[in-house]
């Protein structure tokens, strides 16, 4: 390999860092419909730049959230085996409450199509369907209303105000869409 390859080569993974910084911090502002064309331009690089390293959309997005994402996913499955399956299911449920006010992109790395997604789906659908066993969740609750339950409540928290009255506020949605899930109490029968 000649000198010059080895130059091509630092400038493209270079590039390459590039794309993912500027991607990430597009993603996160402003979730999955960001343009690829934007991303590119604040990269600072050319839109075949992009597609050279990244054949498709879902590619750069998968590569950005990936690790994020994989780590939702270790501690879900971790949940998983937990003694107290509904303190597991909604310990996770808060936990992805306040990686939604901090990433705009979460929302669409549960529900765009792919492995990292399918795989996160898997875990989570465990602890459903734990909780669900163990009594603490509403047996009716499906994963895909699940989904839309949090995809709307992840892009809602994006517009609560930082500071303590904006967290006291998410905490509160939070709380009320839990309670939502949780299975009614048996009335009982001689009152």
């Amino acid at each position: 390999m000649s000198p010059g390859e080895r130059a091509l080569r630092a400038d493209a993974q270079r590039n390459r860092e590039k794309v993912l910084r500027a991607a990430r911090e597009a993603f996160a502002a402003r979730g999955y419909g960001v343009p690829l064309d934007e991303i590119a331009a604040l990269a600072g690089v050319g839109p075949g730049t992009v597609y050279r390293h990244f054949p498709s959309k879902e590619a750069l997005f998968e590569a950005v959230v990936g690790a994020r994402v994989d780590d939702l996913i270790d501690d879900a499955r971790e949940r998983g085996a937990a003694a107290d399956p509904g303190a597991a299911f909604f310990g996770f449920l808060a936990r992805m409450g306040q990686e939604a006010a901090a990433k705009r992109d979460l929302p669409d790395a549960i529900s765009v199509d792919g492995a990292v997604q399918d795989a996160m789906r898997e875990a989570f659908g465990v602890l459903l369907r734990r909780a669900q066993q163990a009594g603490a969740v509403r047996a009716d609750v499906t994963m895909a209303d699940l989904l839309m339950l949090l995809k709307g409540l992840m892009r809602s928290l994006q517009d609560v105000p930082p500071g303590a009255a904006g967290d006291a506020q998410r905490d509160r949605v939070i709380a009320v869409v839990m309670d939502g899930l949780r299975r009614p109490p048996v009335p009982e029968h001689g009152a």
